[in-house]
């Protein structure tokens, strides 16, 4: 997948792989790996974070200049996206951890404007309407992992525009959503 990736400039700069001391170089530096895990995460459609396999993954370990992130910086870099709602540990270890490029709540706006687009306030349908469904295949929720869809939907249910009605399927997959 790295392959229809965009590495940004500072990939190829070997300072980057450096946790800078300055304060406001390191926010800076910080800001910029923030931006390229959500870029890459997005791109990859991809949700799931082990940090040992990322620190030999490609996007912490650039191999054309022999450079990698350490540990260290990959949790600073993960703790930075934590503090912006971008990303929730699995384990108490802080060993896996979900990234989450959009957030519950952006995910939320873009499916209730379609929902809204779509006639179904006040109607019902079901995470696997939403999730896989036919007619959403162009949206950009299409193929969005139940456990963010439902966080998403948390989200508008939140703001009172959404209600999440229980179903019986393991997976969730049969639980409805009434839109406000």
């Amino acid at each position: 997948m790295s392959s229809k990736f965009e590495w940004p400039w500072q990939y190829s700069f070997p300072p980057f792989f450096t946790i800078q001391p300055n304060t406001d170089t390191r926010e800076k530096q910080l800001e910029a790996w923030c931006n390229l895990v959500l870029a890459y995460y997005k791109c990859t459609k991809d949700y799931v974070l082990d940090v040992k396999a990322a620190a030999n993954s490609s996007l912490f370990y650039n191999q054309q200049i022999n450079r990698r992130l350490p540990v260290e910086g990959i949790l600073a870099v993960l703790e930075q996206l934590e503090s912006k709602g971008h990303l929730e540990w699995q384990d108490a270890s802080k060993s896996r951890c979900l990234v989450m490029w959009r957030t519950p709540e952006e995910w939320g706006n873009l499916i209730y404007q379609w929902a809204q687009n779509s006639g179904l306030g006040e109607s019902v349908c079901t995470l696997y309407e939403i999730h896989s469904g036919e007619e959403n295949e162009s949206q950009e929720f299409y193929g969005i992992d139940i456990w963010m869809l439902k966080k998403s939907i948390a989200a508008l249910q939140k703001q009172g525009k959404a209600e999440l009605l229980p179903g019986t399927a393991p997976d969730d997959s049969d639980s409805g959503v009434k839109f406000f």
